[in-house]
């Protein structure tokens, strides 16, 4: 089975690679739910070599309903992915309606040809998606991340699982969302799904010392957390994901 986990970060991914992750998903801020990287991260994930990477191709956070001028943006880092030889890239585009923008996403797979597309979690966010996998299958996405348009993949399984049962011959099916070692058993054991996704990351908090302007500037405590990805989270998945 395949472990995935998504990193902001080249210690981050780093890590992830030595704690037994068989893919990278690589992003900016993963604290809002992740962005596209900057190019100074995707060159260095050049430098960490036999490991699959997968570039998330979001300009922005806050919903998936982007202009025109966003929808450029995207298609100009899907095009820089591409000319870094990245493995593929990771995205979704929602409709105002809620639906799953398919005119949109066939164009971002044409431009991203020939590396592979994944539907990220905007599926979850859609109206009805189910009745989409078909054309998202056609196209030529080859795998959809979601927690099952639940607040984590543990909750949303079940959905998830009758996913996998209707359409796991034909695109992959991945749970993500609140994954972590001690639920994949439970999850695999609802699903059946044979890919899992997760952050395995922890606040190390920052280094820091001065902090005088956090009341002089009523800056927030946030500002103070850092987190990347950790070993032991990540390794006892690998450990967990090996045994089923």
């Amino acid at each position: 089975m395949i472990l995935e986990v998504c990193v902001d970060s080249y210690t981050s991914m780093s890590i992830a690679k030595d704690a037994g992750a068989d893919r990278i998903e690589l992003c900016s801020a993963l604290n809002i739910g992740g962005l596209t990287p900057s190019y100074g991260l995707m060159k260095q994930a050049k430098e960490i070599e036999d490991i699959e990477v997968f570039v998330m191709i979001r300009p922005r956070s806050g919903d998936f309903l982007y202009d025109d001028n966003e929808f450029e943006a995207m298609k100009n880092d899907i095009k820089l992915a591409k000319k870094m030889e990245f493995d593929g890239i990771v995205t979704g585009i929602l409709l105002r309606d809620g639906k799953i923008d398919i005119q949109r996403m066939r164009k971002l797979v044409e431009i991203a040809n020939p590396l592979k597309v994944v539907l990220h979690r905007a599926f979850d966010n859609a109206k009805n998606p189910v009745e989409d996998i078909p054309k998202l299958i056609e196209m030529g996405i080859c795998r959809i991340l979601t927690s099952g348009q639940r607040s984590n993949a543990l909750k949303g399984a079940h959905y998830i699982g009758k996913l996998q049962e209707k359409f796991g011959e034909f695109i992959t099916i991945m749970p993500g969302c609140g994954v972590k070692a001690k639920n994949i058993e439970r999850i695999h054991k609802i699903t059946k799904c044979t890919q899992y996704h997760l952050s395995g990351r922890i606040d190390i908090g920052s280094k820091m010392e001065y902090r005088e302007g956090i009341e002089r500037m009523d800056t927030p405590e946030s500002e103070f957390i850092v987190e990347q990805a950790d070993y032991d989270l990540i390794k006892k998945a690998r450990e967990t994901i090996d045994k089923i």
